[in-house]
């Protein structure tokens, strides 16, 4: 399940998935979508894996898509490997711990929302920009967000689409703590250890049973808003954003109604 850009080990039980293209900040193209999607469902067959640890490089979680490629592909958000990816996550029966540092942004930051437990260093920054580049949330954000912390914070955080520390992701429960830095995966790992030292039934049925009551509404979510961010894409709000950011230049969005 291993590819140049998404690295697999499965070591004490605890299956580590990590993003591993660290010249385009863990950027995410369709064929690392696919080989996450393969290896969080895969883990749901494996009896040697009792938890899972996802995570980036060390200084870099994920800048989001790999604009370029999806771009070329905007069939893979409908439809393919990125649903795929989340319906794995959705599905995955073995709890998930999140290291994360440095850049998490778009679904950086949404893919954290189907974690377990999530670290961050102390200068992890998070973003979701969906509505800055003319497109909406994904990834089922805009149901769990608001339930995590709350409409007003949530608004803030998907409307305003800014930057946000680790300090601030933790104050509104989207992070169960924040690390130095250099302390971030050492600390996840041992905690991705405590939950593979667990009775492994009995995890499997504590997550599903916190899981139970909102799967089926997440996934719902998950398709409205692909029905909604898909035709986005092409229409000319998102397509002057994409060219503003690809000419490196400040979108113009006065002339939109």
């Amino acid at each position: 399940m291993s590819t140049d850009h998404i690295v697999t080990e499965l070591q004490d039980r605890v299956l580590t998935i990590r993003l591993n293209r660290p010249d385009k900040k863990n950027a995410i193209s369709g064929a690392m979508y696919k080989a996450m999607g393969e290896a969080f469902s895969a883990a749901n067959h494996n009896p040697e894996v009792r938890a899972i640890l996802f995570t980036g490089t060390p200084d870099c979680f994920s800048s989001g898509n790999d604009l370029a490629d999806f771009l070329n592909t905007p069939e893979n958000a409908g439809g393919n490997v990125i649903a795929q990816f989340m319906q794995a996550m959705v599905d995955a029966t073995k709890p998930i711990v999140a290291a994360v540092a440095g850049p998490a942004i778009g679904i950086g930051t949404t893919a954290l929302l189907h974690c377990d437990l999530v670290y961050a260093g102390e200068k992890t920054r998070f973003q979701m920009p969906f509505v800055n580049i003319g497109i909406c949330p994904e990834f089922a954000s805009s149901l769990i967000a608001p339930a995590i912390m709350g409409h007003a914070r949530a608004a803030e955080l998907i409307l305003l689409g800014e930057m946000f520390s680790a300090a601030k992701a933790r104050e509104y429960g989207l992070v169960n703590e924040v690390l130095p830095d250099a302390e971030v995966q050492a600390h996840a790992r041992v905690q991705a250890l405590k939950l593979a030292a667990q009775p492994p039934n009995a995890m499997r049925t504590a997550k599903a049973l916190l899981k139970r009551w909102t799967r089926e509404q997440v996934k719902e979510v998950i398709g409205v808003e692909v029905n909604h961010f898909v035709p986005m894409l092409k229409q000319p709000e998102a397509l002057e954003a994409l060219t503003a950011f690809m000419q490196k230049r400040k979108p113009d969005f006065s002339k939109f109604n």
